[in-house]
């Protein structure tokens, strides 16, 4: 197993350890959506969550930048069956595909730390959405650099919510996800993963279960005994409705 630590998103190590986060990211965004909407999830990866979502949308669009993992998430629709899914290879700070005012709902999950121009971003989302439609957009508040070089902020929830309703949305939620102790816990965990993990897949296994596994089991007991501290946390989960135009 080749072991990429600047891109480690789609890495079995990253899946086992770290995507804890955001699968309550993802749990929250399934939840919001309302039945029977229209929806384009961008930068869908493989798109796990767009799956997700076609079990209750009228239609889920997914839009990706990189060419093979829109072949892969095709392959995976051919493979589910699900055909309210779609998927369109194309850039997100420019949708000439859709038309002005076309989804109830956009999503941005874990995107907006890799977008470099946030208001050419923010604009073309909200041409795209509905009136009183929502956008549900996460990013990071506390994590390493990664994707690299594509990597360029992060955002307190005070920044999150100017910049917002600059673009026209205005913050309706706005939860913090792992604002508790075992945020500490996730970091020395990734701080492992850089500086030990290494191409050998059996040392790299044999690190996870008996130092990194361990050190994640304390953040969760640890995190149900002591209180939250909504100042230090992983991930902004942020619902917004369009107001207006941008």
């Amino acid at each position: 197993m080749v072991i990429d630590k600047k891109h480690y998103y789609d890495g079995k190590p990253y899946e086992i350890l770290f995507d804890r986060a955001l699968k309550e990211v993802r749990n929250i965004i399934v939840e919001q959506i309302e039945p029977g909407s229209l929806v384009v999830d961008i930068a869908c990866g493989t798109g796990s969550l767009v799956f997700d979502l076609a079990e209750k949308c009228k239609s889920v669009t997914g839009v990706e930048l990189s060419s093979k993992m829109v072949e892969h998430a095709k392959h995976r629709q051919e493979l589910n069956g699900k055909h309210n899914a779609n998927f369109v290879h194309g850039d997100a700070t420019s949708l000439p595909t859709f038309k002005d005012k076309e989804f109830d709902s956009v999503l941005s999950n874990q995107v907006f730390e890799h977008v470099f121009n946030p208001n050419e971003f923010l604009r073309e989302i909200n041409r795209v959405t509905k009136v009183d439609g929502l956008f549900l957009i996460t990013v990071p508040f506390v994590w390493d650099e990664h994707e690299q070089p594509y990597d360029y902020a992060r955002y307190s929830s005070f920044g999150l919510k100017h910049i917002l309703a600059e673009n026209g949305f205005e913050i309706i939620e706005h939860r913090k996800s792992n604002n508790g102790i075992e945020v500490i816990f996730q970091l020395i965990n990734d701080y492992l993963y850089k500086v030990i993990m290494t191409e050998n897949v059996y040392f790299n296994l044999l690190i996870i279960i008996l130092l990194m596994a361990p050190i994640n089991m304390t953040g969760l007991i640890l995190s149900k005994l002591l209180p939250r501290n909504n100042d230090l946390y992983l991930d902004n989960i942020v619902l917004a409705k369009k107001i207006k135009d941008a």
